[in-house]
């Protein structure tokens, strides 16, 4: 089969780059599915080495294929500008080439749809490993690999007993738990990767409670 630019051994993936494209393509799709869909606006902040290097290597195209949902190896990301017209997508880019607190391969997604909006800081590492560093300014550390489960609560104590002990009730090994706060007694933000996802009775329980003001769940990308 013949071969060109956007065709790559390595990852399984779209794009001649591992980190400018199926990275990139990840932290689209991350934002994607955080936001529950695909947004009806975004715009997408290219920082440092990928403020220059985003158009030559197809980090634009996979960045927006990730938004409507595609995975790394899907070719539609060759065509992800015009299947973004057709979704209804409007799309800006920006590019910031000096900001040095943050990684090299920096993307930061402002999202929007009917009902919602959220702001992530993705990172790129390298071989399609990527890093959600924030969302909406909270510190996330998550990676996409496993189930996610973003909880917006009360920051008072015995919260993060009270969510572990009920996922432990589900048999959910807890992988990694990030919290976060911007304030004292406000609102704190959990990032729980989990092995194996809670059920659907288990989740409405937690967003039914008084002191959670809400509460997403993330396939695994």
């Amino acid at each position: 089969m013949a071969s060109g630019v956007f065709d790559m051994i390595g990852p399984v993936m779209i794009g001649p780059s591992s980190s400018h494209t199926a990275g990139v393509a990840k932290i689209g799709r991350m934002g994607h599915n955080l936001l529950g869909g695909v947004p009806a606006e975004a715009t997408v902040v290219f920082y440092n080495s990928f403020a220059t290097t985003f158009k030559g290597h197809g980090s634009d195209k996979a960045i927006l294929g990730g938004l409507l949902g595609m995975q790394t190896d899907d070719p539609g990301i060759r065509n992800a500008e015009a299947e973004a017209e057709s979704a209804g997508l409007a799309f800006t880019f920006q590019m910031i080439g000096n900001a040095s607190q943050y990684h090299p391969n920096s993307i930061e997604l402002r999202l929007k749809n009917a009902s919602r909006q959220i702001t992530l800081l993705g990172e790129s590492l390298g071989g399609g490993v990527i890093n959600i560093a924030s969302v909406d300014g909270y510190k996330a550390g998550v990676n996409g690999d496993l189930t996610t489960i973003m909880i917006s609560a009360q920051d008072r104590p015995g919260v993060i007993a009270f969510v572990s002990d009920i996922l432990a009730h589900d048999q959910c090994n807890i992988a990694t738990m990030t919290v976060s706060r911007q304030e004292k007694n406000g609102l704190a933000r959990h990032f729980i990767e989990v092995d194996s996802p809670p059920r659907s009775l288990t989740i409405e329980y937690l967003k039914s409670l008084p002191w959670i003001a809400g509460l997403y769940v993330v396939q695994p990308l």
